[in-house]
């Protein structure tokens, strides 16, 4: 769960307990698969929630990238995210009872699909990331997802992706975005990876932002 690769083969799932009325769609790290963060979100289920864990196909999308070939890869891969939102819609679990998150590279992509698709998302969960492209998004960029809530985690002590990259991104979603919906942690200490803390505030994120429904 400290880093970041994706293949095309079936996501890890971590089913519901029981009848699955909500959904989270989390996107590993460059040189990870979905199976570490399946088991990790298997450790804070939610009985009605289903997660699903996505193996990505390589793409780096780090700052020194050129932001042409940013743009163009991001909108590549945000494709089979939409698809899978889409799956969830076509088994019965509306759009609006999903969270989308990710970590590194997964939780930028989160960032940008969130900000960028038509699908109404009930939250984003974004650990030790950064936005792409975000001196070239605006308001008006984005269409369903104004008022959505984001649980924006950062390590402390990161060496690969800097808290300041952090911190230049819950600045700019405040913006963008309703700010009280918007909430930043971070994790004294913590390198590039996640923590029991951090673990436990992703659960309460996910249960207020998922509730129980009859």
């Amino acid at each position: 769960m400290c880093g970041n690769i994706m293949s095309a083969s079936l996501p890890a799932i971590v089913p519901a307990a029981c009848r699955a009325t909500a959904a989270v769609i989390f996107l590993h790290g460059l040189g990870d698969t979905g199976h570490g963060w399946a088991e990790a979100m298997a450790g804070i289920r939610t009985p009605y929630v289903k997660y699903i864990c996505p193996h990505a196909y390589v793409l780096d999308i780090f700052y020194y990238t050129p932001p042409s070939e940013i743009h163009n890869g991001l909108r590549l891969v945000r494709w089979p995210i939409k698809a899978l939102i889409d799956q969830e819609v076509k088994n019965g679990i509306p759009s609006h009872r999903i969270v989308l998150g990710g970590f590194s590279q997964g939780g930028a992509l989160s960032l940008y699909t969130a900000l960028t698709t038509h699908q109404k998302l009930a939250g984003v969960v974004a650990l030790s990331c950064w936005l792409p492209l975000r001196n070239s998004l605006s308001k008006s960029m984005i269409s369903n997802n104004k008022d959505i809530s984001v649980l924006q985690c950062h390590g402390e002590a990161d060496p690969l992706v800097p808290l300041i990259f952090g911190r230049l991104t819950v600045e700019k979603l405040k913006v963008m975005l309703n700010p009280s919906n918007i909430t930043f942690k971070t994790y004294s200490q913590m390198p590039h990876c996640a923590c029991p803390e951090e673990m436990m505030d992703i659960k309460q994120f996910i249960k207020k932002q998922l509730p129980k429904i009859n």
